[in-house]
């Protein structure tokens, strides 16, 4: 070998030992970067327990009584799912796009890193899923090139630690669990419901190709903004399954050409279904929270926000849909036929009121909007405020028909919306409490006044009922007993009146008897006041009060006719009372309350206490019938048109089934009622406008029967189209100990050949 020789291997010997050496010393650097990591040199790691239990981030669940999620609350609305309760298309459609040999690394794919490298990424990245769920333990990625390469070291080193401590099928159920598909989907499970309103094991193969395409990057592939964007993700999602066989190529092509579908259903408080009651819930549990002997083992309060808790309700999911559903049909049409009965109404929405009237009223809507509520904070004068409220601005405006972007001054919108008419239902279980179905208002969102619970309006002939129940139960009289048709006066003195009472019929018509059946029946007001001063009107407060009525109740003779104002939750406990034989059980919305765990925190039974006699009850109920089959409810039984009007449902409704109830409607047609009762249901319907001076002209489309029985007719046909419901269409039980006469041939023509009135016995109404 030559000298020349020599020296070139000496040389290349020398190169050699260096590389090696650069080798060995970058290898165990890496090594040393990643210990040093992994010991928290580059700052803490994220434990684990907050992957698999996410701190302070859990959203409270709001489940029906049929086992349905209708809501929750939520800082990030996360309810996590187990790796089972995910469809097979979902995981496919993720190992497809995100990590195709997921089940071959153990965290890093080393394959995939160096394409990465060798092309700057250009031929995708080397993130596998285990980094990604490791990446989003941090809330961004730095733009500090250091920083972002310490925080890649440590995705690495966390992507590790995950894929030797939980199995692969717990890693992408957490990172589905942990990602944020937007629009409050925090979580596979939330995303499923809030586009689709499915649970994820029911997504299809497209809608999980959608899901899938978001992770990467929702808010560039956001469905409610971008949608022809995220198709084209979805797309790609479906290509990628297609190429590794997760679906052949003839699904692949036919699964590209569907639209996308969403079926957005937003579960703030404003959208989703039960917004009112989710909106009354959230007091509710504020108030549980806060009292101590609700705290944790460690002695602070639970977050419904935070926590992860669960409140088991007794809301009915598919009921509480059908009375939706029932009200939007409703009163959409009453609301264009209350529209088109303003046109010639020169202070329309009102009534009564002069123009100084109008404006005071208006005023007073102004100083308790938002608006001006939000403008005093800022410390603007009332002059400023005032001011802005003649000036136009961009709003979204409610309709029946979607809501308007529109150019409107804040002064007008208060009159626009002053036009609406408002409504509520409450359906509950009489034998239970169980409230089936609560419905506020017409749109959380514009109108968040709740009238089942908050609002107190007056009742109308709706009351009538507790003062023939009051006579039935101290006088023991038969629905065949008879009074008087004549104007009946209660003097100047008498309960402290200033001056002589004396009532009106509707119908101004006299003469002759009724039978209290019939007089209920046709709400007879001259005889409903002939029975309150029989039993006087302390003796009918009383009842009313053990009824479950908390608002407060002047003891006149005019409470007789509905001149009380109470709200639809006392209403319907009230007559509750009649379908479960003399006993009052209080609505009642919770069944239980659990944590997370699903250990129970509290559970609930509902306040009850005997009122009246069964036969006592069964026999108003026997009253009650009367009105839906002669009375001013006979239209639930029509089988022709002949009693529907241009604000009912436009079809009969042919009711063949027992059925109890009582309409109302207030002076000047502000309110109108319709108390409803089956066996196993009593529901009540309330429909008025925010105002009282805002009403129909007349009494044809402003009664009660004209307004809100229309809903319940609707809702009930709902109910009994569901059989699973299992809604009564059954006769009301009736006492095997009855002495109350209810054959009205019978009780004119005892046996003995008595008058049946003589049955009627003295009574003490001081006990």
């Amino acid at each position: 070998m030559t000298k020349k020789s020599n020296e070139q291997l000496a040389v290349f010997k020398k190169y050699t030992r260096w590389l090696w050496r650069l080798f060995f010393t970058g290898f165990l650097a890496v090594i040393l970067v990643f210990l040093l990591a992994g010991f928290g040199a580059f700052g803490k790691l994220p434990s684990f327990e907050e992957l698999e239990n996410p701190k302070s981030n859990l959203a409270t669940e709001v489940i029906s009584n049929d086992g349905k999620t209708i809501g929750t609350y939520a800082v990030e609305n996360r309810t996590p799912v187990g790796y089972k309760e995910l469809p097979q298309n979902l995981v496919d459609a993720l190992i497809a796009t995100e990590d195709v040999r997921f089940y071959e690394h153990s965290g890093i794919d080393f394959r995939g890193t160096a394409r990465a490298f060798a092309y700057l990424g250009k031929k995708g990245g080397a993130s596998t899923i285990s980094q990604q769920l490791a990446r989003l333990l941090f809330e961004a990625r730095s733009r500090n090139k250091v920083r972002a390469l310490i925080q890649k070291i440590k995705e690495w080193v966390i992507a590790i630690r995950l894929e030797r401590q939980y199995t692969k099928e717990e890693i992408i159920a957490m990172y589905l669990n942990k990602y944020d598909f937007l629009n409050q989907a925090v979580g596979i499970r939330s995303a499923s419901r809030i586009y689709f309103s499915k649970e994820p094991i029911n997504l299809n193969q497209e809608e999980s190709a959608m899901l899938i395409g978001m992770l990467k990057n929702s808010s560039l592939y956001n469905p409610l903004r971008r949608k022809e964007l995220v198709k084209q993700r979805r797309d790609v999602v479906l290509a990628q399954m297609g190429k590794y066989k997760f679906i052949s190529q003839k699904q692949k092509d036919s699964l590209q050409n569907l639209p996308l579908n969403l079926d957005y259903s937003p579960e703030d408080t404003s959208f989703g279904v039960a917004t009112y009651f989710r909106e009354y819930l959230r007091g509710f549990l504020k108030d549980w929270t806060e009292d101590e002997k609700n705290f944790k083992p460690d002695g602070t309060a639970y977050d419904i926000y935070r926590d992860g808790l669960k409140i088991f309700v007794t809301i009915d999911s598919r009921m509480q849909k059908y009375a939706e559903e029932a009200m939007e049909e409703h009163m959409s049409n009453l609301q264009r036929v209350f529209f088109k009965a303003q046109k010639n109404n020169r202070t329309a929405p009102f009534y009564e009121l002069t123009k100084n009237e109008v404006a005071k009223t208006m005023n007073q809507a102004m100083k308790r909007s938002n608006r001006w509520k939000r403008m005093k904070k800022q410390g603007k004068s009332e002059k400023e405020i005032r001011e802005s409220f003649n000036k136009k601005t961009d709003m979204r405006i409610f309709s029946w028909k979607g809501e308007i972007d529109t150019l409107m001054t804040p002064i007008d919108s208060i009159r626009y919306y002053k036009h609406f008419l408002r409504a509520g239902i409450l359906s509950t279980d009489p034998q239970t409490g169980h409230v089936k179905a609560w419905v506020g208002g017409i749109n959380h969102k514009h109108f968040q006044y709740d009238h089942v619970k908050q609002g107190s309006r007056q009742v109308g002939s709706t009351f009538k009922p507790f003062v023939y129940a009051t006579a039935i139960n101290q006088l023991q009289l038969s629905p065949c007993h008879e009074l008087n048709n004549t104007p009946y006066t209660i003097p100047k003195g008498k309960y402290g009146l200033p001056e002589d009472w004396t009532p009106k019929n509707s119908n101004l018509k006299y003469g002759g008897t009724k039978t209290l059946k019939n007089a209920l029946a046709n709400s007879t007001n001259v005889i409903t006041a002939t029975l309150i001063d029989q039993v006087t009107p302390t003796n009918v407060v009383r009842l009313a009060k053990n009824l479950g009525v908390t608002n407060k109740i002047l003891e006149v003779p005019s409470i007789a006719l509905g001149s009380v104002d109470l709200t639809l939750y006392e209403m319907v406990g009230a007559y509750n009372t009649f379908a479960n034989k003399g006993m009052y059980v209080e609505p009642m919305m919770i069944l239980r309350i659990e944590d997370k765990n699903g250990t129970i925190l509290s559970d609930f039974t509902p306040k009850t206490k005997e009122v009246l006699s069964e036969q006592s009850a069964y026999t108003i109920i026997n009253l009650l019938e009367g009105v839906t089959q002669y009375g001013s409810g006979m239209r639930l039984r029509s089988s022709s048109g002949k009693y529907l009007d241009s604000v009912a449902s436009g079809y009969p409704y042919r009711f063949n089934n027992p059925i109890a109830g009582k309409t109302g409607t207030t002076q000047n047609q502000s309110d109108g009622w319709f108390m409803g009762i089956v066996p196993n249901l009593t529901t009540g319907v309330w429909v008025g406008a925010e105002d009282r001076a805002a009403h129909f002209p007349d009494i044809e489309r402003g009664q009660g029967a004209s307004m809100a029985l229309p809903i319940w007719a609707l809702y009930m046909k709902k109910c009994y189209a569901n059989e699973d419901l299992k809604i009564s269409e059954d006769e009301f039980e009736k006492p095997s100990n009855l002495t109350i006469e209810l054959d009205c041939e019978k009780y004119k023509n005892p046996e003995n050949g008595e008058d049946g009135e003589e049955l009627v016995e003295e009574v003490d109404f001081n006990q």
